[in-house]
């Protein structure tokens, strides 16, 4: 439970809003107090007491300030004066005044509730920003080992949860203990006595809920684990529907989907088994209470030791009490289930973010010289064996590196450590003889564009894709004259502008509406609005066709080598590092240098003929595989 504490505080930052609800809690709870107080003196009106028969409304108000304290205020005589006088016109006004209370309570009751709900929505809606935000900035390692469907079931579902928890204890908690708490004093005015026989067994009612709540909050957790898994499944089968239906997988993924959704429900059960029994066992002891009180009443009343109508009361004031706390029963279990996952919510909030956030870390100053690995290593969570073993490359800046091996061999993964998506395990990665770990990360990928080999496209318009590297850098929103030259270097405008609406063509869920080709030429747009000093490609052009590719690698080159568009970096030389993963001979020609891997080493770079002369791996990957580079389709 210390979690969903954790989290319940932070609904005080809207403290005013939660005092406001708790003082129209108390005002709807005292209206039904002085409701039940109210009753008694129209009894004695009826039924009349074993001092005299029935009393006037003057009578029962003079007897109301001989019974106040000397400090209370009182009834003055002038209003007592002018109240009726008859017994039946002490009942109407009375039967009056509870109608005016009811009403007022009930008002109190709604301003209650809204306010209550304001306040959770609210503090559910900064929680689920505060995980969203949290995950965006956790090292990609860290996420690629809890998985990306298990990170929105939290954020998603478990919020959710949460949210109920909190609904339970601020709105309906509130408003059951205040009317109950209300109910129990009524009934300790009329006779504590017997009111308090009402709270002998509380602590025995408190043992069974918290008992029955621990097993709930453990089913709970298991079962938002399993409903996670369930997200994973159907997100997995519905986003790969194509490769499912092709194979004949409809079966494969229905059963694997049943047999999670099974667990979830044997969990789900665990639940209802101990909801169910917790209200049946509270009637119980409930009755038991009832049946004790009602012995030890009439035995008083037999003695002549109380009066009927009081008894009366005091069972109607508990009767109205056990009724306001009973649902506290469910209440508490559905907080016990908002436990389990503010567990979960807290495990991912709790995770360090990513290294290099720290603003008071130095920027990275524009590159000059090289990017060099200096005997990096690195491992993933859970493999075998490293992806890199003591690789170490030095790239002049201003070259164009082109790295070639088989699947697997750790070309991408030695890509990714220059913009810190991973870190080394050992070793560093230095920009300028520096360790990238003492800039500001997002200082260091400013200079960095980055084609990635699955190609990410986000659902809004052209337009929006290609802009979305300026919002990295703080430009929100990037002039269109800068947006069509990218796509025009990238080849990309051509297409674009042939779709209905031109640059305001939406595009669907993961780049639907455009070909593998088109999405890659629109990533490839998008590196280049960055205007980085390093760019990165890992088979950015594995989806279009030769042609295609020949313009794209003559715009990669126009844009890499400035000196082609008449411009010049420093001493002349060009200004930007282009970085290839390659899968095709002709990307391997444009390089100056070749660098060949093999199982997270590097094991040979030159040139391509120095390369086929000597490296016996290049030549059996120039033959069977770089010769053979698919051509993707348009």
């Amino acid at each position: 439970m210390t979690h969903f504490w954790t989290f319940a505080r932070r609904m005080l930052r809207y403290r005013w809003l939660v005092a406001a609800a708790m003082v129209f809690a108390a005002l709807s709870a005292g209206g039904l107090g002085a409701g039940l107080l109210g009753i008694k003196p129209v009894l004695d009106n009826i039924l009349g007491t074993r001092e005299g028969g029935a009393r006037t409304l003057p009578a029962l108000a003079a007897e109301l300030n001989a019974k106040l304290p000397s400090w209370s205020p009182r009834v003055p005589q002038g209003v007592i004066d002018a109240l009726p006088s008859k017994p039946f016109d002490a009942v109407l006004w009375i039967m009056v005044g509870l109608g005016v209370l009811t009403v007022l309570g009930a008002a109190c009751n709604f301003l209650h509730a809204y306010l209550s709900l304001t306040v959770i929505s609210r503090t559910i809606a900064n929680v689920r920003r505060e995980a969203f935000h949290r995950v965006v900035h956790l090292p990609l390692r860290t996420v690629l080992r809890t998985g990306p469907s298990d990170i929105v079931s939290r954020i998603v579902y478990d919020s959710a949860a949460l949210g109920a928890g909190f609904n339970a204890l601020l709105s309906r908690a509130v408003a059951q203990v205040t009317k109950g708490f209300a109910a129990m004093c009524a009934a300790f005015w009329f006779d504590w006595r017997l009111a308090s026989i009402a709270l002998i067994v509380a602590p025995l009612l408190a043992t069974v809920i918290r008992k029955l709540g621990k097993r709930i909050r453990r089913a709970s957790r298991s079962a938002l684990e399993g409903q996670a898994g369930l997200y994973h499944a159907a997100g997995e089968a519905l986003g790969g529907l194509r490769v499912v239906k092709v194979h004949a997988g409809e079966r494969l993924e229905a059963g694997r989907f049943h047999r999670m959704n099974k667990r979830v429900v044997e969990q789900e059960f665990k639940v209802r088994t101990a909801r169910a029994l917790a209200s049946p066992l509270i009637e119980t002891l409930a009755m038991f209470i009832l049946g004790a009180l009602a012995l030890v009443a009439i035995k008083a009343i037999l003695d002549g030791h109380l009066e009927p109508n009081r008894f009366i009361l005091v069972l109607g004031a508990l009767g109205l009490a056990a009724a306001s706390l009973k649902p506290l029963t469910g209440l508490i279990n559905d907080i016990q289930q908002a436990s389990a996952a503010a567990g979960r919510l807290h495990e991912l909030v709790a995770q360090p973010t990513e290294p290099g956030h720290d603003r008071r870390l130095p920027r990275l100053p524009p590159v000059r010289e090289c990017v060099e690995f200096e005997r990096v290593t690195l491992t993933y969570t859970g493999a075998a064996t490293p992806a890199l073993r003591e690789v170490s490359l030095r790239i002049p800046h201003g070259s164009t590196y082109a790295f070639v091996g088989p699947n697997g061999c750790g070309k991408t993964t030695l890509l990714s450590l220059i913009p810190r998506l991973f870190d080394p395990d050992s070793g560093r990665v230095c920009i300028d003889g520096r360790d990238v770990r003492e800039f500001n990360i997002r200082s260091l990928r400013r200079r960095i564009g980055v084609v990635t080999q699955d190609t990410v496209l986000f659902r809004g318009t052209i337009r929006d894709n290609i802009a979305y590297a300026a919002s990295g850098l703080g430009d929100a929103a990037a002039a269109d004259a800068k947006i069509r030259e990218a796509a025009r270097l990238a080849r990309a405008e051509e297409f674009i502008l042939a779709k209905p609406g031109g640059y305001d063509f939406a595009i669907g869920e993961q780049g639907a509406g455009l070909s593998g080709g088109q999405r890659q030429r629109i990533a490839i747009a998008r590196a280049i609005l960055r205007d980085p000093a390093i760019l990165i490609l890992d088979e950015a052009t594995s989806m279009v066709d030769a042609e295609s590719e020949a313009r794209i690698a003559e715009a990669v080159a126009e844009f890499v080598s400035p000196k082609s568009r008449g411009e010049a970096g420093r001493e002349g030389g060009p200004v930007r590092t282009c970085l290839i993963v390659a899968h095709r001979l002709s990307t391997v020609l444009a390089a100056d240098q070749i660098v060949v891997m093999h199982e997270g080493r590097i094991i040979d770079r030159g040139t391509h003929g120095e390369l086929l002369a000597r490296c016996d791996l290049y030549r059996s990957l120039v033959s069977n595989q770089l010769m053979k580079g698919g051509v993707g389709g348009e």
